[in-house]
């Protein structure tokens, strides 16, 4: 199981995903957010994620980002998190940290 926390910014509704697999490709994804549009999102995306459908497409493509159209904001980082959190989970990708700052 891993588990990201994401804090969005401004917005302040941080969200907490959970990628639980079944040790092969399939990857159930549970949310703690207070973030309504999120959550939307969440349901709209057919469980369990087929990590290989998921990650292995072009940017804006596939299942997560066809459940982001419930989303408020073009530029929410939750769903990019989410397939950072699928592809560690699957086994795809080691699970390091990112971040995305502003510099002066």
């Amino acid at each position: 199981m891993k588990k990201i926390k994401v804090n969005p910014g401004v917005c302040g509704l941080e969200s907490i995903i959970t990628a639980d697999g079944d040790g092969e490709t399939e990857v159930t994804i549970t949310i703690e957010t207070k973030c309504a549009h999120v959550r939307k999102m969440i349901d709209a995306l057919d469980q369990p994620v087929d990590a290989y459908e998921a990650c292995f497409v072009k940017p804006g493509q596939g299942p997560v980002y066809e459940a982001a159209v419930n989303l408020a904001h073009g530029a929410c980082p939750v769903p990019a998190a989410l397939l950072k959190c699928i592809e560690a989970e699957a086994g795809l990708a080691l699970p390091k940290s990112v971040s995305i700052e502003f510099v002066n």
